[in-house]
């Protein structure tokens, strides 16, 4: 059995039961759900959109390896509506979801590499993860989740993104 940390999105359509059904359709096909963030409002990341996204961090045991891990998550997004990403940069999705860390793997493969290769800059994924495994250390970094969060300039997001939270 592996643990492994998910990073879960979406600003279209029902956020909040498209990642309740993304959780669910994991729960049933990839793994066992040990902890789910709160669902955090957030804005867009590396591009502009007028739609915020819910972001959420799950905890997952699996029997899966990272390939039939990642196979499966794809089958889950397309499932739920995702379409074939259009063109290099980033757009407005119905789900999205990430692996984020696959226990103390560190993998380098075409279409996978573990740890998340941005996650330690994006406070979107920070945040919520934060709140489930925050003495969760990052493998090649070696530091903590919360360490990361806390750190600039990426300590000055995580606040943002709280001031975010608490204004909408």
């Amino acid at each position: 059995m592996a643990i492994t940390y998910l990073s879960l999105g979406a600003n279209l359509g029902d956020r909040r039961q498209q990642l309740t059904a993304a959780v669910t359709l994991l729960s049933k096909r990839a793994g066992h759900l040990l902890a789910l963030s709160r669902f955090y409002k957030t804005a867009p990341w590396g591009y502009d959109s007028p739609h915020a996204f819910l972001n959420a961090a799950a905890q997952l045991e699996t029997t899966l390896p990272p390939q039939e891990l990642l196979a499966s998550i794809q089958q889950i997004e397309r499932d739920l509506g995702r379409t074939a990403k259009t063109g290099a940069a980033y757009q407005d999705r119905l789900i999205d979801i990430d692996i984020l860390l696959y226990d103390r793997l560190i993998l380098e493969q075409p279409d996978l590499i573990l740890p998340h290769p941005h996650m330690h800059r994006r406070t979107f994924v920070l945040q919520p993860l934060a709140e489930i495994a925050p003495a969760l250390q990052h493998p090649v970094l070696k530091q903590t989740i919360s360490a990361l969060c806390a750190s600039p300039p990426v300590k000055t997001q995580c606040g943002q993104v709280k001031d975010y939270i608490a204004r909408l």
